[in-house]
């Protein structure tokens, strides 16, 4: 699989008993630390079990089915996201057989 590099904003809250931190766009990963740093690294892990414990269950729900899978993009300019359409298909998608995919690389844009 192509490797991506993903940025989110981590927010890092001083309290009483260390720091509470969250990350903005990826709402219930949450992290507490007695340091920074210990918040930071708890956060990290966190946020990256999300995303490796999402992709069983999606693979699990879409085995079997015809699908169209094809990189998501997002671009921040100031404080908005938009995203970017890559794929250059238009119209109905072709008829494949039932355990077919359709990957599009985001070398394509």
């Amino acid at each position: 699989m192509e490797q991506a590099r993903l940025a989110f904003t981590a927010v890092y809250l001083k309290s009483n008993h260390g720091y509470v931190g969250f990350i903005e766009e990826l709402p219930g990963v949450n992290s507490i630390g007695r340091t920074l740093e210990e918040a930071r690294e708890t956060l990290h892990r966190l946020a990256a079990g999300v995303f490796d414990e999402e992709r069983p269950g999606a693979e699990e729900l879409i085995a079997g089915k015809d699908v169209v899978r094809e990189t998501f993009v997002m671009l921040l300019h100031g404080e908005h996201l938009s995203a970017i359409d890559l794929h250059q298909e238009r119209g109905p998608a072709p008829a494949k057989s039932a355990s077919a995919r359709h990957e599009h690389p985001a070398s394509e844009a």
